[in-house]
């Protein structure tokens, strides 16, 4: 099932996909859902139903074609996908967790690296829906796209053990996790961290290290695309296994799968697990798709402060999100 939330006729609502033009307002065919979360926190006895709804809506659309633009049948409102604003599919989750390196096309150029997943937070104010703009002020300095498979937990919970983890999904969307160096290089810290000695933990010893926090890189405001749908988990078979493209201004700069993730899904839940309680919308970002097409250059040139858009992302099964860029010279 494709789940997404849209702006409408002036209102915000939930809609699930009836076909390649059309969606239907979920709010209309008899359920109690706000918004997606709400959807999501309404476990399996809510998405059945929606389901049965479905397919009773889906029948005289098919055969018949009688759809009216907002036009409400017995069943709900239809409401044509071309008139839609779309916004994130989960609007305002919890948290947003990035999962860093977990390519292992990126293992060649590691130094040293952690033996288990390694991730940070964006905030959500960062994310933006399907044919929302990026916006990218001269300031920034070089920025690029980073395609990304995005999990969004269902039930959710702490310490959720590795061969329960997919049961805890709900489903999944496309997020394309902008990152500027630029900002990253001005924010870099090279000092010497204070810890306990190892010889004498009552001791503190020096050690040099180089550091660069996300906020600003990572978390800026449009650096979160995400959607256009929501996938449900049962319409993914193998989420490890996804091809992901990337385009910027029609030319492919990442052709790639999520076969070659080091940690692939179930780990990554897990592991996030140990540490923060996964809640139902919360989103996890699975590291980027960035082998290079044959013949064409990375992602990591694709400077949308030069470059503009769009910016395009596909996952098979999941859809194409897309991006204009716009770009804002200093004042």
């Amino acid at each position: 099932m494709k789940l997404a939330s849209i702006q409408y006729g002036g209102r915000e609502c939930v809609v699930a996909e009836v076909d390649d033009a059309h969606a239907v307002d979920v709010g209309t065919l008899g359920l109690d859902v706000p918004d997606m979360t709400a959807l999501i926190e309404g476990g399996p006895a809510l998405l059945e139903r929606l389901a049965s709804a479905l397919d009773r809506l889906r029948e005289p659309v098919v055969t018949q074609g009688a759809v009216v633009e907002g036009g409400q049948s017995e069943q709900g409102m239809l409401i044509p996908l071309s008139r839609a604003v779309w916004r994130p599919p989960v609007r305002r989750p919890g948290k947003i967790c990035g999962v860093a390196m977990n390519n292992s096309a990126s293992n060649a150029r590691k130094i040293k690296a952690p033996d288990h997943p390694a991730f940070f937070l964006k905030p959500a104010s960062c994310l933006v829906g399907h044919l929302q703009p990026i916006r990218i002020y001269e300031y920034y300095g070089s920025t690029h796209p980073e395609p990304e498979l995005a999990v969004v937990i269902g039930r959710g919970g702490r310490q959720i053990p590795r061969e329960d983890a997919l049961n805890a999904v709900f489903g999944y969307t496309i997020c394309n996790d902008i990152t500027s160096n630029g900002m990253r290089a001005e924010d870099l810290f090279h000092y010497y961290a204070l810890y306990a000695s190892k010889d004498d933990p009552d001791k503190l010893e020096r050690v040099e290290q180089h550091l660069s926090y996300a906020g600003r890189y990572k978390g800026s405001d449009t650096f979160g695309p995400l959607g256009p749908w929501l996938v449900t988990r049962d319409d993914v078979p193998n989420p490890d296994d996804l091809d992901v493209t990337c385009s910027v201004a029609g030319e492919v700069v990442a052709q790639d799968s999520t076969r070659y993730f080091n940690y692939n899904v179930a780990a990554v839940v897990a592991f996030i697990s140990r540490f923060q309680t996964l809640e139902p919308g919360d989103v996890i970002s699975m590291g980027t798709a960035f082998k290079p097409a044959p013949g064409r250059k990375s992602i990591h040139l694709a400077n949308l402060a030069r470059t503009r858009g769009p910016v395009e992302v596909t996952i098979s099964g999941l859809g194409t999100l897309i991006n204009p860029v716009e770009f804002i010279p200093n004042s």
